[in-house]
C-alpha cells in the first residue's frame, strides 16, 4: 500500500483549487436512474469513490462516461437490465444505498445489499427504510440484502418523520418521493448544501421539492422526469481542510471555489482560535502569523453546525493550540481513531467515550502512523505539516477516497509532501 510522506517545512502560501463535492457528486449519480434521459454532471471529483459508483451503476445497466479528464460525468439510464446492487461493489462504499430509491420509485423494485464504507460507527441504514416504507414500499431483507417492492401503481406520497437527522436518509427519500404519486412531506429533513443541490438538479429534471435547506421538505411527485446537466456543489469538507493547512503551518493560502455559507460554523471556530479568513469574490483567503492559534472547544452537529467531518482535521490544530480544548463528537460514535495515532507524534489528548480534551504542545514531532480512515488520513498529513522531522502515513487508500490529488496541491502553496509508491 501506498504512504504518504510529509516533512515540516514552514508556512504556506499560493492558492489551492477546491473540487467539487464528493458528498454530493456521489447523492447526484444515482439520480440518473430516475429518468431514462442522460444526465450530465460538470465539477465531478476525481475519486476512487466516485468511480466506485460509476461501477454499481454500470453493474445496473446505466452508461456512465467521464470527460474533460474526469470532471465531468455523461450519464444515462435508458435501459436498467438488472436490479441488484451486488455485495462486491457496495461493501466499498456506504453510498451505495442511494440507488435504493430510485430505482424502487422507477421500475417498482430493486435488490441492494446492505453497505459498508469507514469504520466509524455503526451507521445503520433503519431510516432509509423506514423513510420508503413511508411511501407504501414493502421491504424485507434477507441474506445482508434489502428486497423492495412498490405497491401497485407505484410508490404513494405520504409523511415521514425522521426520529433523526440524517443525510443519506433524507436523499434516498428525496429522491424516491419525486416520482411517487401525490404528495410527500419530509420532516426533521438534513440541511446540509448537498441536500440543497440534490434539490437543485432534481428541479432541473422536472421535480416539483420546495423547502430544500430547511427541516421540511415538500415534494409533489411527478409521472417522469426529463435530462439535465447540473453542477456538483463545492467540497465542504476540501475546503474546510485545506483551510486548517495555513492554520497549523502558519502563513496565507487562497481557496479557490471557496464560500463562508457553506461552512459557517467551522469558520467561527477557526477565527475564535486567531486564524483569519476573507471572503473574496469566488474564494476564500485564511491566514495566520506567527503566534499560536487558541484553544476551542468543539461540538460536532448536522449542519448548519460544526461538521463531523472536519473534526479530525480540527484536532490536529488543537494539539499545537495554546491551552486546552474539548471536542465532543455527537454525530458517528468511534470516530476519534486517530487519536492514538496524533499521540504518536506528541499530542496530548486524552479520549472518554465522545468526549476528546486535547492539551496544546508547543510541537509535534514526526512519525510512522497509520490513517485509519478517510477524514483521519488528512488529519495526520495536516500534522506532520507543522511536526519537526519526517511524518509517514501509511494506508492511505482511505485518502483517495475523498481528496484528489493531495499532493500536488499541497506541494503547489509550498508543503514538503509525496506519495511513496508501494514496491
Amino acid at each position: 500500500m501506498d504512504s504518504i510522506l510529509v516533512t515540516g517545512n514552514g508556512p504556506l502560501k499560493g492558492q489551492i483549487p477546491i473540487a467539487g463535492a464528493k458528498n454530493a457528486c456521489l447523492t447526484l449519480m444515482p439520480a440518473t436512474m430516475l429518468s431514462e434521459e442522460p444526465l450530465t454532471l460538470t465539477n465531478a471529483p476525481r475519486l476512487s469513490d466516485i468511480r466506485t459508483m460509476t461501477t454499481l451503476l454500470q453493474s445496473l445497466g446505466a452508461e456512465v462516461s467521464t470527460l474533460q479528464d474526469g470532471q465531468v460525468l455523461a450519464m444515462s439510464s435508458h435501459d436498467i437490465n438488472n436490479h441488484t446492487a451486488d455485495y462486491d461493489i457496495v461493501r466499498k462504499m456506504r453510498a451505495s444505498i442511494l440507488v435504493l430509491g430510485p430505482m424502487l420509485a422507477r421500475d417498482g423494485h430493486a435488490v441492494v445489499s446492505l453497505p459498508g464504507g469507514c469504520a466509524i460507527g455503526a451507521r445503520p441504514v433503519d431510516l432509509h427504510l423506514k423513510a420508503l416504507e413511508a411511501l407504501g414500499a414493502q421491504l424485507d431483507l434477507k441474506d445482508g440484502y434489502v428486497h423492495a417492492k412498490a405497491p401497485l401503481g407505484g410508490l404513494k406520497g405520504g409523511v415521514i418523520d425522521f426520529p433523526l437527522v440524517s443525510v443519506g436518509a433524507t436523499e434516498n427519500a428525496l429522491m424516491a418521493a419525486t416520482l411517487a404519486k401525490g404528495t410527500t412531506i419530509i420532516n426533521n429533513a438534513a440541511r446540509e448544501p448537498e441536500i440543497v443541490d440534490l434539490a437543485q438538479c432534481l428541479r432541473k429534471m422536472g421535480a416539483q421539492i420546495e423547502g430544500e435547506g430547511t427541516s421540511t421538505i415538500t415534494i409533489q411527485g411527478v409521472d417522469r422526469l426529463h435530462g439535465a446537466t447540473h453542477p456538483v456543489v463545492t467540497d465542504r469538507i476540501e475546503l474546510g481542510t485545506y483551510m486548517l493547512a495555513p492554520a497549523i503551518c502558519g502563513g496565507e493560502v487562497e481557496l479557490l471555489g471557496g464560500k463562508r455559507s457553506l461552512i459557517e460554523a467551522f469558520c467561527n471556530k477557526l477565527e475564535a482560535a486567531g486564524v483569519e479568513i476573507t471572503e473574496n469574490e469566488n474564494s476564500l483567503t485564511v491566514r495566520r502569523g506567527d503566534n499560536r492559534v487558541k484553544a476551542v472547544d468543539v461540538v460536532t452537529e448536522p449542519f448548519p453546525g460544526f461538521p463531523t467531518d472536519l473534526q479530525a482535521q480540527m484536532m490536529a490544530l488543537m494539539c499545537t493550540a495554546e491551552g486546552t480544548s474539548v471536542l465532543e463528537e455527537k454525530i458517528f460514535e468511534n470516530r476519534f481513531m486517530h487519536a492514538p495515532e496524533l499521540i504518536r507524534m506528541g499530542a496530548q489528548i486524552d479520549v472518554q467515550g465522545g468526549h476528546a480534551t486535547v492539551t496544546g504542545v508547543e510541537g509535534l514531532k514526526g512519525a510512522p502512523v497509520m490513517a485509519t480512515d478517510l477524514r483521519a488520513s488528512v488529519s495526520l498529513i495536516l500534522a506532520g505539516l507543522a511536526a519537526e522531522g519526517e511524518t509517514t502515513v501509511s494506508r492511505v487508500y482511505h485518502l483517495d477516497r475523498g481528496y484528489e490529488h493531495v499532493v500536488r496541491k499541497l506541494s503547489s502553496v509550498g508543503a514538503k509532501i509525496e506519495r511513496i509508491q508501494e514496491q
